[in-house]
């Protein structure tokens, strides 16, 4: 795992988190993905750090690799 994220059952249900805060790393990658830079997150969760954000999606990055996630195509 992840020096900077922590899973544990009594926080925050036991999603991963940026380790000493509730911040969750699906919301630093949502927020990512929704087009946020770096500085708006960090504005956004001021308790973490730039490296907490690329550790996120680290974890993010090493947790696809495991994990098969569902996926429905969308034919148009």
């Amino acid at each position: 795992m992840n020096e900077r994220i922590t899973i544990d059952a009594n926080i925050c249900h036991g999603k991963p988190v940026i380790k000493g805060t509730r911040v969750l790393v699906a919301n630093i990658l949502s927020a990512l993905g929704s087009g946020d830079s770096i500085e708006e997150i960090l504005n956004d969760y001021p308790n973490i750090t730039r490296e907490d954000i690329f550790a996120a999606i680290k974890f993010g990055g090493q947790l696809s690799r495991f994990e098969e996630l569902p996926y429905e195509e969308k034919v148009l």
